[in-house]
Order: C-alpha cells, then sequence, then structure tokens
C-alpha cells in the first residue's frame, strides 16, 4: 500500500511538471520571422528556438546600412510574421520594406527600442546615418535588451506559445549575465584598459567591461584613414606595447595589417556578427571577442 502511495504520487508530480511546461504543439508549424542580418537572426533563434523558422534578409558580406531590397525579399516577408531589424540608424529601408509587403499580420520589431545609444562622434558619418552608433548587440547587457524586446514581440505573434517565448528569453538572458559575470571578473586586473579594432564596433561592449576601443576606421567603417592617423596611432600602440590589432572577416582587413605591420603587432580576427560565421550562434561568438579582447590586454 505505502509503495503504491509513492507511485501514484509520483505519477501526479509528472503531471504536474508536465502541465508546468508551455505547449509545444505549435513548434511542428513554427511562424515564420524575418531577420535583417545574423546577429538579429541569432537573437530569434535564442528565444524562439524550434517555433519559429527564421530567414535573413541581407545576404553574408553584405553592408546591412547598404541593403537594397530584391522581389523575394518582398515576398518573404509577404509571407512573414515578424520583421526584426536593430535600428539605431542601422537598416534606415526597414519601414519601407515592411510597407511595401503589404502584409497586414506582419509586425516590425525595433530590437533596439528601450536601449540607451552611444553616440557616434564622426560629423560625416552623423550626416550620412544619424548620430546613434548601431552596434548594440555586441555588449552582452545591449543583447539582453535586444533579445528581451524579440521575445515580447513574438509572444504578441503567436500568443499560443507566449509562456515558452519567455521562457526563453529567461534561459538566455541567465547565460548572458553568467558570461558577464565571468569577464567582468577577468578585466578587472588586466595590464591595459584599451584595445586596437580596424572598425570602431565595440563601444557598447566596452561601456559593459569600462574598456576602451582605439579604431582605425569609424562606427560605419567608411572611407580610408589618412596616412596621418595610422602613422600618430602606430606611435601610440608601440609605446604602450600593444602586440594585436583586430579585424573583421567581413571587411577588408588591409587597414589594420598595415597598423599592425607599422606598430610591430599581429592582426587578429573578431567577430562583429553582421554574417554567419564559422557555424557559432551568438553566445559562442561573444565568448571567442571576450577571449581574445582578454587576451590582447594581458599582453
Amino acid at each position: 500500500m505505502q509503495r503504491r502511495k509513492f507511485v501514484e504520487m509520483g505519477a501526479v508530480c509528472a503531471l504536474a511538471l508536465t502541465a508546468a511546461l508551455p505547449a509545444r504543439a505549435e513548434a511542428e508549424r513554427p511562424i515564420l520571422v524575418a531577420a535583417s542580418f545574423d546577429a538579429m537572426a541569432e537573437l530569434v533563434k535564442a528565444v524562439g528556438g524550434s517555433l519559429v523558422r527564421v530567414e535573413t534578409l541581407i545576404p553574408p558580406g553584405a553592408e546591412p546600412h547598404d541593403f537594397t531590397p530584391t522581389v523575394k525579399t518582398t515576398q518573404l516577408l509577404r509571407a512573414a510574421s515578424v520583421l526584426v531589424v536593430n535600428g539605431f540608424g542601422m537598416e534606415p529601408w526597414a519601414k519601407k520594406i515592411a510597407a511595401a509587403a503589404e502584409n497586414p499580420r506582419l509586425m516590425l520589431v525595433t530590437a533596439s527600442e528601450g536601449a540607451v545609444p552611444v553616440k557616434n562622434s564622426d560629423p560625416d558619418e552623423i550626416a550620412e546615418h544619424g548620430a546613434d552608433d548601431p552596434h548594440l548587440w555586441l555588449s552582452l547587457s545591449g543583447a539582453e535588451i535586444e533579445a528581451r524586446n524579440i521575445a515580447e514581440a513574438l509572444a504578441k505573434a503567436d500568443p499560443k506559445n507566449a509562456e515558452a517565448y519567455r521562457m526563453q528569453f529567461t534561459l538566455f538572458k541567465g547565460k548572458l549575465h553568467v558570461l558577464k559575470t565571468q569577464y567582468s571578473a577577468r578585466f578587472r586586473n588586466v595590464k591595459r584598459r584599451f584595445f586596437v579594432t580596424g572598425h570602431a564596433a565595440f563601444a557598447y561592449l566596452c561601456r559593459d567591461f569600462n574598456l576602451e576601443q582605439k579604431s582605425v576606421e569609424g562606427v560605419f567603417a567608411e572611407g580610408e584613414p589618412t596616412p596621418k592617423r595610422l602613422a600618430e596611432l602606430a606611435i601610440e600602440l608601440k609605446k604602450a606595447g600593444v602586440r594585436t590589432v583586430f579585424a573583421e572577416k567581413l571587411l577588408s582587413p588591409a587597414v589594420s595589417k598595415t597598423l599592425a605591420q607599422e606598430a610591430g603587432a599581429r592582426v587578429e580576427t573578431i567577430y562583429t556578427m553582421e554574417s554567419a560565421e564559422d557555424g557559432k550562434n551568438y553566445l559562442e561568438r561573444m565568448r571567442s571577442n571576450l577571449e581574445k579582447i582578454e587576451s590582447a590586454l594581458d599582453e
């Protein structure tokens, strides 16, 4: 009799746990989500899991700022439930292409909504792209804001699975917090507080960890630095003993290589996540970035 009671209690507990889990029936028919570029697609996958099918608008290697939509783009958006963009001037074409799709179900989501932007200081870039640095996703804190906004949008577009999206966001947020806690401790005692990049894409990451980036090119990586700028930066790097200059795979590393040669340093690749790279997800690429930056700061 006692054994039977335990079995019955176990069955009740199992049923209770099953009931507490969000319904997964909708996973068989995932909703279609369009994402402007790879980082947005990765954040959608992080909080959407098997409940979503994600299609990226901007082809690999293309610049999000300069994207020109095609007939295929319009067809995709006519079928999609959600369009996720970063905002902060990254996709100035977003509202126009969403309207052109003529899809009353399509929800346009600006993932950076509610975040405090880092301001660009380059007058030419401000005139063309606006004053806000768009690279929020390269910050763990920024990714949390963007993932939350995406999860809430998915919950509205697919209310039957709203609980699942929110639970998956909570799990993702926990992983972001663990990574940020680890590297907050590691960066506390590094030898120097600045690192060098070809493209000024890491201001939000620097804000997370009280670091500084010194960059050859601006926020939007447009134009070439003057020989004077390169020479001045090379001298500064030599004096500081900097041995690593970071470059992104998507952009030409020529400028970074020139600077590294002048400063007696090496070039190391780093992820900006504007396109899919090496089959790695968001957290894997952020961990790789943080490991490389820590190593460079401690050389």
